[in-house]
């Protein structure tokens, strides 16, 4: 399948909230975007804010000619090759799942029936790092101040989440859409939610974005991307035009609830609520130690999945 190659983690950025000057930065954000290909940067340059992806460009680093030498470049191992810095012959994440010899079947690269889910009933927080034989940058912050930094992973899937947060972190969530729409995570670094995750996934937060998705600019500004509507794209089961506006509670019921925010852009969207919720909360950046805080945006690649990457969606 095309797009699985297309999983390309190619954006991996690292900034310090802290001036430049500074000995010692108080916050590292390690931020991917799934699925988001070099060349985007580029193609949408007119279409970005100042203060997005073009101050990243222009006042950081951008390695225009930089290859990671492995196969298949899925989510798994894309992100445990960015945060560890080596390859899957090294670090174990071959894909996202593969064929268990011992128990004759394939497995998730993140299951750990070992640990329990927190949060959720459901076996999705059945989750740990135990297949990452490698260590990640968060893992040796971590180690380096004698467990004093945080870490905190943060993704809509669990395995962006855990890899990036590495084995030694305070806390990985992901999030289980179903009929619950909550922020979860395993007993491998927790007994149960912190009083602010419960307090977030009680808000109506995620229910919010159960909205109406059109473009954000008129459909004339897309010149960089192809037709709203064509023969490729897959869209949502109950509509049957994949061209804009999409009803998203119209149309969640015959998508997996809220597993739909996922496959739009409002998934980012949350993610990013739920990031500067633990950042307040925990406190992060706020002493002597450096904390780690890694954020993967998966819905570029849903939406990939589902309408293509030459699609205005």
């Amino acid at each position: 399948m095309l797009s699985n190659f297309l999983l390309s983690l190619s954006l991996g950025l690292f900034f310090q909230t802290n001036a430049l000057n500074s000995e010692k930065p108080k916050l590292v954000v390690g931020v991917v975007v799934d699925q988001m290909r070099h060349e985007f940067l580029d193609r949408y340059w007119d279409l970005y804010g100042e203060n997005g992806f073009k101050r990243l460009v222009c006042e950081g680093f951008s390695f225009n000619n930089t290859h990671i030498n492995y196969l298949p470049t899925s989510t798994a191992a894309g992100h445990a090759s960015i945060f560890t810095g080596t390859g899957p012959m090294n670090h174990g994440i071959i894909g996202n799942k593969w064929f268990d010899r011992k128990k004759g079947k394939s497995v998730s690269c993140v299951a750990d029936d070992t640990v329990s889910p927190v949060g959720t009933h459901s076996h999705d927080g059945q989750k740990s790092p135990q297949n990452l034989k490698s260590s990640t940058i968060a893992d040796e912050n971590r180690l380096s101040t004698q467990m004093r930094g945080k870490t905190i992973g943060i993704a809509l899937k669990d395995r962006a989440s855990i890899f990036s947060a590495g084995h030694n972190a305070n806390a990985a969530y992901w999030f289980y859409g179903a009929d619950e729409g909550k922020f979860i995570s395993s007993s491998w670094y927790m007994e149960a939610l912190p009083e602010w995750v419960a307090r977030f996934n009680n808000s109506g937060i995620a229910e919010s974005y159960l909205r109406t998705w059109n473009t954000l600019y008129p459909q004339e500004h897309y010149t960089a991307s192809g037709k709203d509507e064509s023969p490729y794209e897959k869209g949502f089961t109950g509509k049957e035009s994949t061209a804009f506006p999409y009803d998203l509670n119209k149309l969640s019921k015959k998508n997996g609830e809220f597993d739909i925010i996922e496959d739009t852009p409002f998934g980012n969207d949350l993610t990013l609520d739920f990031a500067l919720a633990a950042i307040s909360a925990e406190e992060l950046g706020k002493d002597a130690h450096t904390d780690f805080l890694t954020i993967s945006f998966s819905s570029t690649d849903k939406v990939g999945h589902k309408f293509g990457v030459n699609s205005r969606e």
